[in-house]
């Protein structure tokens, strides 16, 4: 029985699977490898890579030009920057891959009796340059996981292989191509109090290839893959929200197939058809798992690099450009996958937009004392001049020192408030989260459905939520703005309750004139109709009562 992979390679036989050939580029790939050129094959970690190169080499030896390994060299990482115990590891790995691969015995044979007492410096070199003149046939190496090794460790293996690389294919593989989640543009290797970019000390690269994500017609088959395994259907209206959730990033498109068919048990029974319903609980049950792809991630973001394009994008307060950020800040998270920077840089996917607030605020969420059933109502509406007024009162108390315990404090006003909503809202309802650069607020559309049988098909509250930061110039400025803004997401949400918070971060203001509340009525500009992308003011519906709220 085939399952949705989560873990390792994708097995034919075992795992429903896209053709990972038809991923890469393999006209061009064949190209470089034809044309004896060095390059680097980078993605995002559980985006495929693994079975892309497994599939490649298999493609490779089946053709019969070349020899080709693959060899994953993780385990040197444990050495850190010591050569003498990481350059053997790696070469262990190597010499074992190749006979796995290959069937060429001889080169394990010959690292056991001979290589392994060559000096690290150069053991390496010797040992791709026996390789390789073993056959007359040209051979052709895929290291994978390089960029987890770290100083002098990886500095050696970059400038060992760059020492032989005069003598391809004779006296060297003819092709080595590095793997792993970043470019080696992006390595910064620590050596004896220096830092050494992975580009000097790998200057014969030809180019760096990325694997993409899954399409979003990608998605579909991979999972229509399951509907003709099994014949069990999947609701058509689930798609949209698989693309939205996941824009096709391959580990999360497999895990909530995989929470789908099997971790909800009740589904395992193929007869039983698979709702839009079903489809929101996976979603949550996988955020709540805190997985481990998830939990890689979001430790990560304590990375300085990553801090602070994240901040930034989480903060959203000032209008900032791509050219605020350093580029090879940009460029490494976006490796990462945690950001997508086209048409505008923003967090990847709606689920690492839920899944990086709710990590940053797990601790905070589970010290807030307030519970759901203090802002119900008799309809089973949430109270939400209720709980923005108990927020109030939350913030003046705990804000400073819950704030200061942030890792990401630029942002910490608008994490506290998700934490406090994630509180209430968790077990019932979801928030929707929406950052970016330049777009100075942060907001967020509370979805809470009104019949507990009917889930999201019955009737829904929505509210928006709007939050700005307010640290100088004109208020009433900073609040017509945010007017409008709530007054347009809220029209774009169908959300029937709007709120703008303003968080007060000037110096030295008392607590008595940061807190207030009003009402505003807004008319809400909408598109036209006129083709230009002109917008006007929507007359036919009368303004729209939206709460103000300082903090």
């Amino acid at each position: 029985m085939k399952t949705f992979n989560t873990a390792g390679p994708s097995i034919p036989g075992d795992h429903y699977m896209l053709d990972p050939l038809a991923r890469i580029d393999l006209t061009e790939i064949e190209a470089l490898i034809d044309a004896k050129r060095y390059f680097v094959l980078h993605a995002p970690r559980q985006t495929g890579k693994t079975t892309a190169l497994l599939a490649l080499m298999h493609h490779l030896n089946a053709q019969g030009r070349y020899r080709c390994a693959y060899a994953n060299i993780e385990g040197a990482q444990a050495a850190r920057g010591d050569e003498t115990q990481g350059i053997p590891a790696a070469c262990s790995a190597i010499a074992r891959s190749i006979e796995d691969y290959t069937g060429e015995a001889a080169v394990h044979r010959w690292y056991r009796e001979t290589g392994v007492h060559i000096e690290p410096q150069d053991r390496l070199t010797a040992l791709l340059r026996h390789w390789a003149q073993l056959d007359a046939k040209p051979a052709v190496l895929f290291l994978d996981e390089v960029d987890a090794l770290v100083g002098d460790t990886l500095i050696s293996l970059l400038r060992q292989i760059r020492a032989g690389y005069a003598q391809r294919p004779e006296a060297f593989p003819q092709t080595v191509v590095l793997c792993g989640v970043r470019d080696v543009r992006d390595y910064r290797i620590h050596s004896g109090g220096e830092i050494i970019t992975g580009g000097s000390a790998f200057n014969i690269k030809a180019v760096s290839l990325r694997l993409s994500n899954f399409s979003r017609a990608e998605c579909e088959q991979l999972w229509q893959q399951h509907e003709a395994e099994t014949g069990q259907t999947f609701d058509p209206a689930i798609y949209p929200e698989l693309w939205a959730d996941t824009e096709g990033q391959p580990w999360l498109v497999n895990a909530l197939g995989h929470e789908l068919t099997w971790n909800m048990r009740e589904l395992r029974d193929r007869s039983r058809p698979i709702t839009l319903t079903h489809y929101w609980q996976a979603r949550e049950n996988l955020i709540q798992s805190r997985a481990t792809h998830l939990d890689q991630l979001t430790d990560k973001l304590r990375e300085p690099r990553v801090h602070r394009v994240m901040s930034a994008l989480l903060a959203s307060e000032e209008p900032v450009t791509l050219a605020d950020i350093s580029p090879d800040d940009k460029q490494y998270v976006e490796d990462l996958g945690l950001i997508v920077t086209r048409p505008q840089i923003r967090i990847a996917n709606r689920i690492y937009r839920e899944v990086i607030p709710r990590e940053l605020t797990w601790v905070a969420q589970s010290y807030i004392t307030h519970e759901q059933p203090w802002y119900l109502r008799a309809d089973r509406r949430l109270d939400i001049p209720k709980l923005l007024t108990a927020f109030q009162q939350f913030f003046r108390e705990h804000s400073e020192a819950w704030i200061e315990g942030f890792d990401y404090k630029e942002a910490g006003p608008q994490l506290l408030m998700q934490a406090f909503l994630q509180r209430i809202v968790n077990g019932g309802g979801r928030i929707q989260r929406e950052y970016g650069l330049g777009r100075r607020r942060t907001d967020l559309l509370i979805e809470w459905p009104l019949d507990e049988q009917q889930g999201f098909f019955g009737p829904v509250q929505r509210v928006v939520i709007e939050l700005k930061l307010y640290r100088k110039g004109s208020l009433d400025t900073l609040i017509a703005e945010g007017l409008t803004q709530t007054a347009d997401y809220a029209d774009k949400a169908g959300a029937d309750e709007a709120h703008l918070v303003i968080f007060d971060r000037r110096p030295g203001i008392a607590w008595e004139d940061k807190i207030w509340q009003r009402s505003e009525a807004v008319r809400s500009a909408v598109d036209g109709g006129s083709g230009d992308g002109a917008r006007t003011i929507r007359g036919d519906t009368g303004p729209r009562t939206i709460g103000v709220w300082g903090c």
